[in-house]
């Protein structure tokens, strides 16, 4: 008598289909590492004005694909690790070559260098906030603040000295722009709390939708005219303000202490010590393997 020996088939798994409201998020990045992608060609060609418009491109496409997903519940574990390697690529490495062709490489190595840390800061910035996204240690106030400057305000700030020289100001030293990447890269990876704005709210009262509306129709056109202008007043506000963050995330640690210091002092909270009762003799089997 012969047995059949082939063992039987597996059932394929088989995915069903996926949503276009997944897919637009994803989209929405792929069209940012297409712009940064696209900066990185632009500043090898000399084209340093293109090359940051695209990167300025690419940080607004940032600030939409998150909140476009969240809108339509679109929100993936594949979408947030394409994000990460997005804004690697797009504020981390696209930014740091495009100093170096700018000026940077009047320094030889040292230029190659501090663009160098810039992109690997950059990088490092993004592993550790994929890393603390769900501590649960943190204090609820934390999700007000990042930790380090986000690597989009990285990279708009970082081109400063650019902005600069389009506007027609005197060109710095190559040795103060390779100092000014490095304090930039560094604030990227510092513990400095930053106001981030993700828990303010986004409902708007009625009588400040028209309002709102011509702000940003008049931010934008600013934009469009006067480019330069506007991403250096732009820079020069966001560092002004990053002592305040600091101060903002200070006094909430200190109300939170002060909250929890007279719970822990109340007189039915002293802690009490517990001592375990010794064990007791069971004269049962022990349970058989």
């Amino acid at each position: 008598m012969q047995f059949d020996q082939k063992p039987p088939e597996m059932p394929r798994r088989r995915f069903g289909p996926i949503p276009v409201r997944m897919l637009v998020p994803n989209v929405i990045t792929l069209l940012a590492i297409c712009a940064g992608l696209t900066a990185i060609r632009l500043s090898t060609e000399g084209r340093m004005e293109l090359a940051v418009a695209a990167i300025v491109f690419a940080a607004v496409l940032d600030g939409i694909d998150g909140r476009v997903a969240r809108m339509i519940k679109g929100q993936s574990k594949f979408g947030a690790e394409l994000d990460s390697l997005a804004d690697f690529v797009n504020f981390g490495v696209a930014p740091g070559l495009i100093l170096y062709f700018w000026q940077l490489n009047d320094l030889n190595n040292v230029g190659w260098i501090a663009a160098m840390i810039f992109a690997i800061s950059g990088g490092l910035r993004l592993a550790r906030f994929n890393a603390t996204m769900d501590d649960p240690n943190k204090p609820a106030f934390a999700a007000n603040f990042f930790t380090g400057v986000p690597a989009p305000a990285g990279a708009i700030t970082v081109l400063l000295p650019v902005y600069m020289a389009f506007l027609g100001a005197p060109t710095p030293p190559a040795v103060l722009t390779a100092i000014y990447t490095l304090l930039i890269a560094f604030l990227m990876v510092s513990r400095l709390p930053v106001f981030s704005g993700k828990t303010v709210r986004m409902r708007v009262a009625p009588e400040m939708v028209l309002p709102l509306f011509v702000s940003v129709v008049l931010f934008i056109a600013l934009l469009i005219g006067y480019p330069w202008h506007i991403l250096s007043a732009c820079s020069v506000l966001y560092l002004l303000s990053l002592p305040l963050g600091w101060r903002s995330y200070r006094d909430h640690q200190r109300n939170a202490a002060t909250q929890v210091a007279p719970v822990a002092a109340a007189p039915g909270n002293n802690p009490t010590l517990v001592v375990p009762e010794p064990p007791q003799q069971d004269d049962r089997p022990t349970r058989l393997n």
